[in-house]
């Protein structure tokens, strides 16, 4: 199995809300960013989050545009093994250091996980560190439940902006 690498985070100073996936799926890492398949709902779900649509726009665009909404990205797992996109088959991984960026980021209210494994996971990592977590349905093409029956969850993210 070939080690798999999370991408830097996507953050600012003025970064309120973190959402964080597990690790990059094969398309994402070929494209070198985040999001990167085109199936992905990641960004029609955050477009009604933030008011701004950002399925149009590159991908520069779409990460400015995030930014400037309050919002950031991230990976909880910074290395893995891994066969193909499934985070079933995460094998040997090493998290990042989620709790010490959370601390650094002075204007953060809350931190969305995108899909069960990275909410498992993530909490594991900001235990004890007060800011409030949040569960989201996996934004990826594997996780079928359809765009319309995640999005009230992603919705709720306007909240912490």
């Amino acid at each position: 199995m070939t080690l798999k690498r999370s991408f830097p985070p996507v953050v600012d100073p003025n970064t309120r809300l973190l959402v964080c996936g597990s690790l990059p799926g094969e398309a994402s890492l070929r494209a070198g960013r985040y999001y990167g398949h085109p199936q992905n709902q990641f960004w029609r779900l955050m477009s009604p989050v933030i008011g701004r649509d950002l399925a149009p726009l590159d991908y520069d665009a779409r990460l400015t545009a995030l930014l400037a909404a309050g919002v950031g990205l991230w990976d909880v797992v910074a290395s893995a093994r891994r066969q193909g996109s499934s985070d079933a088959a995460i094998r040997d991984l090493e998290s990042n250091d989620l709790a010490a960026l959370v601390r650094n980021l002075p204007r953060l209210r809350a931190a969305a996980f995108n899909g069960g494994t990275a909410y498992r996971h993530g909490v594991e990592l900001l235990a004890g560190i007060p800011v409030e977590t949040v569960a989201l349905p996996s934004s990826s093409p594997l996780h079928t439940i359809g765009l319309a029956a995640k999005q009230a969850a992603w919705s709720a993210l306007r909240a912490f902006l």
